[in-house]
């Protein structure tokens, strides 16, 4: 059972003057999260995510959150006796799939999470690709044919900004539709670079279930807390960078680029790790400039 720590009064007011000159910091500023990994599986984490988002959105902060939902589409091919493909690390998405994860990801998940941005007394709104055409897509291109999987071809932020405008939090699933009505799923992390570039955002924020970009991948003391985009290609040539943690950071080297200030890759295993990374000084994650 967890252990219960008493806080004076004392303590928690220095605790809010503390996090008082980053407030004012991101004040009126848009932050983009991508949120996935452990956080979106274990309920106490999700409790966390949910509340950290709503009192940055009360303290004036412009919160966007992207989301995918893998297990819970692998959850419902299994229900409907359809096995996951997978090539080189990516979903394999046929028609029928790409279907059901618009079922899953524009429905189930991205209301899931719009109703417990709403039982913290946050106010929220969901949107998928297709909303107000958020995302123009076209099919993938690569060595492998990934099927249904779309590749963003333009934004159009307006209805990103009108939620913001109108107070909400605006929550993003990451399907859309081509020029044909043709159903394409979207890699959740390219999605929040793209949004948040074309936001213009302060922060570009990737939750994961790893600590940030290790120097040594068996230690995870060996955090390296601040990478410059431009070091990107040596840290790969190094052996540093390997894996699947070379989307992830390709994501925020994009963003960097596109004009967002600052990526991080942070640990969604730690409740409130957003409000740790974003409003204190100890920073948890990897921060890319």
């Amino acid at each position: 059972m967890a252990r219960t720590v008493e806080i004076s009064n004392r303590t928690k007011a220095q605790v809010l003057i503390d996090a008082l000159p980053y407030i004012q910091e991101y004040y009126n500023k848009v932050v983009v999260i991508k949120y996935g990994g452990n956080a979106m599986i274990n309920d106490e984490l999700k409790q966390a995510v949910m509340s950290d988002l709503v009192l940055l959105s009360l303290v004036g902060i412009k919160v966007v959150l992207v989301h995918g939902g893998g297990p819970e589409i692998n959850a419902m091919l299994e229900q409907v006796g359809k096995e996951s493909k997978f090539v080189n690390g990516l979903r394999y998405t046929d028609k029928e799939t790409a279907e059901i994860v618009q079922m899953v990801l524009a429905g189930k998940v991205n209301k899931g999470l719009v109703s417990l941005l709403h039982q913290h007394n946050g106010k929220a709104i969901g949107l998928c690709g297709t909303d107000g055409n958020l995302l123009s897509v076209k099919k993938h291109e690569g060595d492998a044919d990934l099927g249904y999987v779309g590749d963003i071809t333009d934004v159009n932020i307006q209805p990103v900004l009108d939620a913001l405008d109108s107070g909400y939090i605006p929550v993003v699933a990451t399907v859309a539709t081509d020029e044909n009505g043709e159903i394409y799923n979207i890699n959740a992390d390219t999605a929040a670079a793209r949004i948040s570039a074309a936001l213009g955002a302060e922060n570009l924020i990737l939750m994961t279930d790893i600590r940030g970009l290790l120097r040594d991948r068996e230690d995870e003391n060996s955090l390296i807390p601040v990478v410059n985009v431009s070091e990107v290609p040596f840290l790969i040539k190094q052996g540093i960078l390997s894996g699947g943690m070379i989307p992830k950071v390709e994501c925020c080297v994009e963003a960097v680029r596109r004009g967002v200030k600052r990526a991080f890759i942070i640990d969604g295993r730690i409740p409130h790790s957003i409000l740790i990374e974003m409003l204190s000084n100890e920073g948890i994650g990897t921060m890319f400039l």
